[in-house]
């Protein structure tokens, strides 16, 4: 299967997870999503690939369900919810990072042989979770004031619209501030350019995409009284 299958099939996996998990758990499902989410993008964006021919982070895809996530949170239940959910996301990041590390110290044994990968694996780890800690917070905070600002703006109206227009902002804070701090020095210029561009274009596609899904799982809510 293509990496173009897989990513397009991806984007479908975890918007859909979201909803399900809304379905299933509530409100509780969305914060368990965002923390999934915060925690494996961060082991996937270490994987650089290529994607209709254009180099790009792999953790694109679940860092747009973060968004998405904290949208359908704001809009269920409130701008207060939202916030908290950004907070245990970020407590998530903050102590997955802290036990990896302890892990790291603890001297293998003479028959173990997957600590030379979990060392090259996540001896990096720390740059990435800073990384994502400072680029997600600005971010993710951003995104819950500009998604209801666009909502007083609007009356209640246009879902689509602080959907997108709140995420094209806060997206594009979030690959400038991370993509400076994980990857400045470590790539060429060019191929550092390109990163953040596609990766930014990438994010933007899964914006799009989650339009239909925020108001399905509105509908959900609704429905269910969730």
């Amino acid at each position: 299967m293509t990496n173009e299958l897989l990513w397009i099939g991806s984007i479908f996996l975890v918007l859909s997870a979201n909803l399900v998990l809304l379905r299933v758990f509530g409100r509780a499902g969305l914060y368990g999503a965002l923390v999934l989410s915060v925690i494996v993008c961060n082991i996937q964006v270490m994987k650089i690939v290529e994607i209709f021919g254009l180099t790009a982070t792999l953790g694109n895809i679940l860092y747009a369900g973060i968004f998405f996530a904290t949208d359908l949170i704001n809009e269920l239940y409130g701008p207060s919810e939202a916030r908290r959910a950004v907070w245990l996301g970020l407590a998530a990041l903050l102590l997955t990072t802290l036990y990896l590390q302890i892990d790291l110290l603890y001297l293998p044994a003479p028959e173990d042989f997957i600590h030379p990968a979990l060392a090259d694996l996540f001896g990096f780890f720390p740059r990435i979770a800073a990384a994502s800690l400072a680029a997600y917070l600005v971010s993710q905070l951003h995104d819950v004031w500009a998604f209801q600002m666009w909502k007083r703006k609007t009356s209640g109206r246009h879902l689509w619209l602080r959907n997108n227009a709140s995420t094209l902002v806060s997206q594009l804070i979030d690959t400038l501030v991370f993509s400076t701090i994980a990857f400045a020095g470590l790539f060429s210029a060019g191929v550092f350019v390109q990163l953040v561009v596609t990766t930014y274009l990438f994010k933007l596609i899964v914006a799009a995409a989650d339009t239909p899904f925020i108001y399905w799982g509105r509908r959900i809510a609704r429905k269910y009284r969730l």
